[in-house]
This record gives structure tokens, C-alpha cells and sequence, in this order.
């Protein structure tokens, strides 16, 4: 019988609990689990316009041009996404009561790819076209985020809340016109 002792003492105990160490620390530095516990809450105003110089002068406010509902992927997603014209002709993406899991690398896409429900959904999302319209600021609350002047939203017609780490989407809504 093999004593405990001889068994802490032997150089291949060593090496494997190095290797379990080094393997934990990658995974954690990896997968980063503490984030399902975390969340991120913002809260942005909407995109407005200043009133006009004058009294009673009207000045025009943003008009949403899109709306979409998000459906949940990989983890449970909520919310409404809308995209608004503002009077110099710029756009934003905004995302509102956004509720969703926080995670590592999380980004807001402007795609090409169909919205579809359940398992179906979760990685159709980099398989054409699409726009990253920057990190993901925060899991809950509401966002905007500004589009480029050339976006096309005839062609990218679908948002999706994607993780760049594991290339999966977390949530996602089709955008159809108002």
C-alpha cells in the first residue's frame, strides 16, 4: 500500500496539481462565472431636441422609424429595441427595459440574419452581415446607441445582444418599420 505521504512528495502529484491550478485560473479568466450574478443597470435619456430660441416655437423631435421585441437565445432576454430618426437626419439604436443576463463580451448587433425563436436562434447571427455597434453598457435599463450615417436598415433588420467570447447570442429582436 502506498502511503499518503510518498504520494505528496512525488514530482507527478506536483506537476498535476500545477496543472489543475493552471486549468482552474484559464477557465475562471475564460467563462468568467461570476458574471451570471452580476448586473449592470443603465438608464439613458432618449435622444430629444433642445426648444426652439423663441417662445411657442416648434422644434421637431425624434420619430421612431423601427421597433422590434427581443426574444430570449442563450439566456432569458427582455425588452423593446427602437430606432430613431432624429430632425439632422442622424440615427440611434435605442434598447429599453433591456433585462438580460450580464456575460463577457457582450456587444449590441445590427444584422442581416432572421429572428428566430429557441435554440434555433442562438448562432445565426455571424453567418452574413452585421454591424457592432459597440459593447453592450449594460445588462438592464435603457441605451442608446448611435448608427453609422451608412447603415442600410432595409438589409440589416435585426438586433441582437451577441457574446463575441462564445459567439452566441443572447437575445434578439427583428426591427420591422413603424
Amino acid at each position: 500500500m502506498v502511503s499518503a505521504r510518498r504520494i505528496a512528495r512525488s514530482p507527478i502529484t506536483w506537476i498535476v496539481a500545477v496543472l489543475v491550478v493552471a486549468g482552474l485560473g484559464a477557465g475562471l479568466a475564460l467563462f468568467q462565472p461570476w458574471r451570471l450574478f452580476t448586473d449592470t443597470t443603465v438608464q439613458e435619456a432618449a435622444p430629444s431636441v433642445s426648444p426652439g430660441p423663441e417662445p411657442g416655437t416648434e422644434v421637431p423631435q425624434p420619430r421612431a422609424i423601427a421597433r422590434g421585441t427581443f426574444v430570449s437565445h442563450e439566456h432569458a432576454t427582455a425588452g423593446t429595441v427602437v430606432v430613431l430618426q432624429l430632425p439632422d437626419g442622424a440615427r440611434v439604436l435605442r434598447l429599453e427595459d433591456l433585462d438580460t443576463s450580464d456575460g463577457p463580451d457582450l456587444h449590441v448587433w445590427l444584422t442581416d440574419a432572421p429572428v428566430r425563436e429557441g435554440r434555433d436562434g442562438w448562432f445565426v447571427f455571424d453567418d452574413g452581415v452585421h454591424t457592432d455597434l459597440g459593447k453592450l453598457r449594460g445588462n438592464r435599463g435603457n441605451q442608446n446607441y448611435p448608427l453609422p450615417a451608412d447603415t442600410d436598415l432595409a438589409r440589416l433588420t435585426s438586433v441582437a445582444i451577441w457574446c463575441d467570447r462564445f459567439d452566441v447570442s443572447f437575445g434578439a429582436a427583428e426591427l420591422r418599420p413603424v
